[in-house]
């Protein structure tokens, strides 16, 4: 067994208890059994994952941690039982003058077929950030993998390696931070660095950091989707030139490590047909202690490959839509993609999670949904405000089927709700003043065939509402705030609209409300919150995308909202619309850079 330090009192990653599971030998799985698999390993709570996680071997016994433990070094170490191998780690170059200065808390892990692929460290302390940037100078790496969050629970995950705005030195290397782009799930920055040597300085290089916020401190992200998203963009930036991929979490195991299995496991499906995370996972470990930290990792790693093998790549370029389409609606040709349809069922086969619906079946709330198979997956609380209005203490936290969905850019950016009812008006109007709401979107008539489908009126206890301002009518408080409603006439209850136009110029209108009133929620609803709402919502993400990159993925997009609220986009008649408006909006902005 291989030194590992004492704790010293200082912060140590927490390591999971083993349970006693005899060590087992895992084979590789064929893709055409993955999904079975899949299946069988996570009954009974994950039961089977776990036996196969605790199989892992933890530590290589060859492997020493000499140099990491030197009194000099100690100081370099993030978390002091989270240490890097002397026969895998990444050797500095000597600073003159400095014994040990070429020690960081970082190793080498070869990918599927690619030796030393990557690098996995800790995320930079203070201490360490300078030999942080010489180490990603002396090793050519054109992109950064940063998994964690600066400050997670309160916290510190991370020191701030990189500028806010303009330049800083970081020892001999200088990092001007040149653009940013912050979308849902991953921000993108690209950072021009440059070695100032006692000869004078080097020549620029342009370095790529890939910032995934969406995963939370404790557990895994709640879908695969947004990963597999970034990995795409990870390997799409990386030069074949560039040296290792720096990737880093907090400790550079857990987050890291899964990660890395992911972009070499799909390597291995594309080469073999086949997966082996159990194989795969024992031979890095050899390299760097501890990578996947828990069971929770590992056994998200096979839902990401799940999801990738079940789904595939399905983005597409602007370019190549009307070729797509064209595709999709060539049922007759039995070689060729599979045709709308097809691709429609694919996403109504997708399990709904009904363990995250709980909130909306209570016995309480459920004479609050207008249709009781539509409940949010994510739905939200209310925070009362301190102040009482017309002495009404608000208890209920629930509202009418309401759940928060993503947009583009933000999380949580849109609301998605049904129709109000005679007595959840007063709920609807509660929510649209505590999420502090500029933009209504509403895509429902008041009465269709002869039925009320939204009982919203223009003055409602216990707000006073014009569809320019919202008040709260307490004496001792005055406050106000301004709600625009956009209420769209063309969209019948069975059909979609004529044409694609008019939701065109509804988006864009609402997109420039938001921009002007501080980008809060957008409360989006038809009659249930789900049909017209869900394709509303995916166009509004799908034309952003396509103006900010020109590609678009209406698949993987319906599917996500899905995943957030059942029955979003309910029909192919509906899918098929989103596909048809982005080919007019592709259509009009014919020439790509007016989608700027």
């Amino acid at each position: 067994m291989p030194y590992i330090p004492l704790n010293t009192g200082e912060q140590t990653v927490v390591l999971l208890p083993r349970s006693p599971s005899p060590s087992k030998r895992y084979f590789p799985i064929p893709l055409d059994s993955l999904e079975e698999e899949y299946r069988i390993r996570s009954a009974d709570d994950g039961k089977l994952f776990r036996e196969e996680f605790n199989s892992l071997p933890c530590y290589y016994r060859h492997g020493s941690f000499e140099e990491a433990s030197r009194e000099h070094n100690r100081e370099k170490n993030r978390y002091p039982n989270i240490l890097p191998y002397d026969h895998s780690r990444v050797v500095l170059s000597h600073l003159d003058g400095h014994l040990c200065s070429d020690y960081i808390n970082a190793s080498y892990i070869d990918g599927y077929k690619e030796k030393n692929k990557f690098i996995a460290a800790q995320g930079p302390k203070l201490e360490t950030v300078a030999d942080f940037w010489r180490m990603i100078w002396e090793q050519k790496t054109a992109t950064i993998v940063m998994l964690t969050n600066l400050k997670e629970r309160k916290e510190e995950k991370c020191y701030q390696y990189w500028p806010e705005k303009g330049c800083r030195m970081y020892g001999n290397v200088r990092v001007a931070l040149e653009d940013f782009t912050v979308l849902v799930d991953y921000t993108i920055r690209k950072l021009c660095v440059q070695y100032q040597g006692s000869d004078g300085p080097r020549a620029p290089r342009l370095v790529t950091q890939l910032h995934f916020t969406s995963w939370p401190d404790f557990g895994v992200p709640f879908s695969p989707i947004g990963m597999l998203k970034f990995l795409k963009k990870v390997k799409a930036v990386n030069p074949s030139f560039a040296g290792p991929i720096i990737v880093h979490c907090s400790a550079g195991v857990g987050r890291t490590g899964t990660f890395i299995v992911i972009d070499s496991m799909i390597d291995m499906m594309h080469m073999e047909q086949r997966v082996d995370v159990f194989g795969f996972v024992s031979r890095i470990r050899e390299q760097r202690c501890q990578l996947i930290q828990t069971d929770m990792q590992y056994s998200f790693i096979y839902q990401a490959l799940l999801e990738y093998y079940l789904y595939g790549d399905t983005e597409l370029d602007v370019c190549s839509l009307e070729g797509h389409l064209q595709r999709l609606h060539n049922t007759r040709a039995p070689n060729d993609r599979l045709g709308l349809e097809e691709e429609f069922r694919k996403l109504t086969n997708v399990r709904i999670m009904k363990e995250n619906m709980r909130t909306g079946n209570l016995p309480a709330n459920m004479k609050k949904n207008r249709v009781l198979q539509i409940i949010p997956c994510k739905d939200y609380s209310f925070t009362p405000h301190s102040f009482i209005i017309h002495h009404i203490q608000f208890t209920s936290k629930y509202h009418t089927a309401s759940g928060f969905i993503d947009g583009y850019r933000q999380k949580d950016y849109f609301i998605a709700t049904q129709g109000p009812l005679s007595h959840t008006v007063e709920d609807f109007w509660r929510m649209v003043w505590e999420w502090r709401c500029h933009s209504v979107v509403m895509l429902t008539e008041l009465k269709e065939r002869e039925q009320v489908q939204n009982d919203m009126v223009l003055t409602y206890r216990p707000y006073i509402c014009t569809f320019a301002s919202l008040n709260s009518p307490t004496h001792q408080e005055k406050q106000s705030q301004h709600v625009r409603h956009f209420h769209f006439h063309g969209w019948p209850e069975i059909g979609i609209p004529a044409e694609g136009r008019g939701m065109i110029d509804i988006i864009a209108a609402v997109q420039r409300q938001q921009q002007q009133s501080g980008n809060r929620p957008i409360i989006v609803h038809c009659s249930a919150g789900a049909g017209r709402t869900g394709t509303f919502i995916a166009l509004s993400n799908i034309l952003e995308r396509v103006k900010a990159e020109g590609l678009l993925d209406v698949f993987q997009t319906v599917k996500s909202l899905r995943m957030q609220r059942p029955h979003m986009v309910q029909t192919v008649e509906q899918y098929d619309f989103c596909y048809r408006v982005v080919q007019d909006f592709v259509d009009i902005f014919s020439d790509y850079a007016n989608f700027k």
